[in-house]
């Protein structure tokens, strides 16, 4: 395993820190501020193959690294565990019913959207990059049904998403 494969799976493992020495099990239960106002965090927890504009010194993803997460439930367990703080945060829920995912909002969707749902937002490039993760490292049904959600509420805040981003979380999910 190389370097950077070792780090992401070590990180994911809970036996390493990411480049500021946090735990993941420290990111996970932050609150929102934190989750929000944090900004090198989010690289870590949903990695990608492609360097990050905002943090440099994350980890990429290699194939070493994209098999170990598609062969090993623990890690991808660990991965859907991020994936449900982050749509916590988002105001999603993620259940498993009759063996099919299925990602909703919560009663606290208005007030969560308060903090995401605004023309330009940042979180809307999170959101590519969660969708994009789910379905490199081998959860695309949980991506899938995310970015089904998402079209959602892109029927009713369309002006405030922007067709554009829509487009980046299909590609994310349906191009991977």
């Amino acid at each position: 395993m190389s370097n950077l494969t070792s780090r992401i799976v070590s990180f994911y493992l809970g036996k390493n820190t990411d480049d500021k020495g946090r735990m993941i099990d420290d990111i996970l239960s932050w609150d929102d501020q934190e989750l929000e106002l944090v900004h090198d965090y989010i690289q870590w927890l949903f990695p990608l193959r492609e360097r990050s504009a905002y943090n440099a010194t994350a980890p990429l993803l290699d194939e070493v690294c994209v098999q170990a997460f598609r062969s090993n439930e623990k890690l991808r367990a660990r991965l859907r565990n991020s994936f449900s703080v982050l749509l916590k945060f988002y105001g999603f829920t993620r259940k498993e019913e009759s063996g099919q995912v299925v990602v909703s909002r919560t009663d606290a969707f208005l007030r969560k959207a308060e903090n995401w749902l605004t023309p330009r937002n940042h979180n809307f490039l999170r959101i590519t990059r969660i969708l994009k993760c789910l379905t490199t490292l081998g959860l695309p049904q949980d991506a899938a049904t995310f970015e089904k959600a998402l079209e959602e509420v892109y029927g009713e805040y369309g002006a405030i998403i922007g067709k554009e981003t829509l487009g980046y979380w299909r590609e994310a999910v349906f191009s991977s």
